[in-house]
């Protein structure tokens, strides 16, 4: 049984057996929120195209990015399983990011996962938005971050993974941001490392 994370919580990964786990993913699921007629006509509601990034850490340092245009690490620790355009049903992993921790250099020691509205729309237009983090070997749920509120923005720092002392735990960080690319949100996930 998972976890449901609030903003600025942290989980540890250790399995409860004893023992760390070897290779996480982290899934992002959400649907376009339903609107009227006339927002229809006036150009609202539809698909919106939200990315998952993850972003590698040395210390303060960014030494990789994970996206929709570089599905792959340098080192194939992390791989993006491809982009969706459109979104779900808000309950479905709709992108997912696999995380090899086992493989992760020993030099990067945080990972921060990002989503961006890549067409613009902001967040008050999503509905059922969630990042999770699950044990792919396994397939259980580890934790959950539920984006509450939407807002007037265009990204969002979901939440980071970091290795301390040789154990990973996952962080909610749940922080709104403007930007399109993973690019834009660099300056606003320096505070979260």
């Amino acid at each position: 049984m998972g976890v449901n994370l609030s903003k600025g919580q942290a989980v540890s990964l250790v399995k409860s057996g004893g023992g760390g786990l070897s290779a996480v993913r982290m899934g992002l699921g959400w649907q376009a929120a339903r609107r009227g007629f006339f927002s229809k006509m006036l150009g609202g509601g539809g698909d919106i195209d939200l990315d998952a990034s993850a972003v590698l850490y040395a210390g303060t340092e960014s030494r990789d990015v994970v996206f929709f245009q570089k599905l792959t690490s340098d080192d194939g620790s992390v791989i993006h399983t491809g982009d969706n355009l459109t979104g779900g049903a808000g309950q479905e992993d709709d992108e997912s990011i696999l995380v090899d921790l086992a493989r992760l250099p020993d030099e990067i020691d945080t990972i921060v996962f990002t989503v961006n509205s890549f067409t613009g729309q902001t967040f008050t237009e999503v509905e059922n938005a969630f990042c999770r983090l699950v044990d792919e070997n396994t397939g259980e749920e580890l934790a959950r971050y539920t984006l509450a509120g939407g807002g007037a923005y265009t990204g969002q720092i979901m939440a980071k993974v970091s290795r301390r002392d040789g154990e990973w735990r996952m962080t909610a960080i749940g922080e709104p941001a403007s930007g399109r690319t993973f690019q834009d949100l660099l300056p606003s996930i320096a505070p979260h490392l």
